[in-house]
């Protein structure tokens, strides 16, 4: 994989993960848990946790990163069309693609915002960023909550599952 350098820009100090320790600043990385175990212990992760299971991904994202991942809630899920999840979860190479769209590969945090248009993702695919009303999206997804830190890299929360397009 080649290294990606993008700078992802994302703007929220605050984190809806209610109940995760967010390390301070003088905390070591190393003293963080990954991306899964932070994604799972919030609790409103749990869709992306099974997904993350089904497909065979949860290894490569405890892994040393550092990774950047756009985690949408289990609300983000449930604002699919009807039946879109499960046949998802029933065709594992189109779900890895798709969670691979949510994930950059380097650690950014949000002080990163300044001018940039897009990042290119796991998959091979592009993510468009913009700013709006204030705020970052990833597409056509809102961030909620930024800069949840973790061992391998940092968390940012969406309101939207990313659908890279087909070519």
């Amino acid at each position: 994989m080649k290294r990606i350098t993008y700078i992802l820009p994302l703007f929220l100090l605050t984190t809806f993960f209610a109940g995760t320790a967010i390390a301070g600043g003088g905390e070591k990385m190393s003293d963080r848990k990954d991306i899964v175990t932070v994604a799972i212990e919030a609790g409103s992760f749990t869709t992306l946790a099974k997904a993350l299971t089904v497909t065979g991904l949860v290894d490569a994202l405890k892994g040393d990163g550092p990774f950047t991942v756009f985690a949408p809630t289990d609300a983000a899920f449930a604002k699919l069309p009807k039946g879109t999840l499960e046949s998802l979860l029933e065709d594992k190479e189109a779900l890895k693609k798709i969670l691979l769209y949510h994930v950059v590969e380097g650690a950014v945090d949000s002080k990163a915002v300044t001018g940039l248009k897009s990042a290119t993702t796991l998959s091979g695919d592009d993510v468009h960023i913009s700013m709006k009303d204030g705020g970052v999206r990833i597409n056509s997804a809102n961030v909620t909550g930024a800069d949840v830190a973790a061992s391998n890299g940092v968390i940012h929360v969406i309101d939207a599952v990313l659908i890279p397009h087909t070519h």
